[in-house]
C-alpha cells in the first residue's frame, strides 16, 4: 500500500529524467572502460610527452658526418597520445618530400621506446627506436641511436621539440 501511494506522486516526467540520468551516466561509463588507463599502459615515468610537438631542431651523425635538418622549409610535427604516437612532415609548397609513421610507445622513466608500426619503408616497419627524453620547460629533447643492422642504417639524432598549445 505504501508502495502505492509512492508511485501515484510519481510523474512520467520524473522518470524520464531519472532514465536520462541514467542512461547518460552508462554512456560515460562504457566510454571510460574503453579508454585505456595510465595503469594499463607501460609508463613508468613522472615525464609528460602527451601532446602535439612541433619540431624546432634535429641533428644527426652518422660516419662521422654532421647533418642539421633545415627547417626553413618544412614542418614536422609529432603528436602523442596515452599509448601512440605519429609524426609527419610536410614542406610547405608541394607533395614530394611527404612522409610520416606512426605506432606504439613505451616509456619508463626516461627510456622512450617507439615502435614504427605504419610506414611507407617496409624495412623498417615494426622495428623498435630507443631514445632518452627529457623535457624543460615545453621542449621535448628527443636523443638516441637509430640502428638497423640489416639496412646499415646507424645514426644519432637529436631533436628538439616545441609543445604547441
Amino acid at each position: 500500500m505504501q508502495l502505492l501511494k509512492r508511485l501515484k506522486g510519481i510523474t512520467f516526467r520524473t522518470v524520464l529524467n531519472k532514465m536520462k540520468k541514467f542512461i547518460f551516466i552508462l554512456i560515460l561509463t562504457i566510454l571510460n572502460s574503453c579508454t585505456p588507463k595510465e595503469s594499463q599502459i607501460e609508463h613508468n615515468t613522472s615525464i609528460n610527452i602527451r601532446g602535439t610537438w612541433k619540431m624546432v631542431y634535429a641533428e644527426t651523425i652518422e660516419n662521422d658526418s654532421l647533418r642539421i635538418k633545415n627547417l626553413t622549409k618544412t614542418t614536422f610535427i609529432k603528436i602523442i597520445n596515452n599509448s601512440h604516437f605519429a609524426f609527419f612532415n610536410q614542406e610547405f609548397t608541394g607533395n614530394e618530400n611527404f612522409y610520416s609513421g606512426a605506432g606504439t610507445y613505451t616509456l619508463k622513466e626516461t627510456i622512450y621506446i617507439e615502435t614504427l608500426n605504419f610506414t611507407s619503408v617496409e624495412s623498417i616497419k615494426n622495428h623498435q627506436f630507443p631514445f632518452k627524453v627529457t623535457i624543460k620547460g615545453d621542449t621535448l629533447i628527443q636523443s638516441g641511436l637509430e640502428e638497423i643492422k640489416a639496412e646499415g642504417i646507424k645514426r644519432k639524432i637529436v631533436e628538439k621539440y616545441i609543445r604547441i598549445k
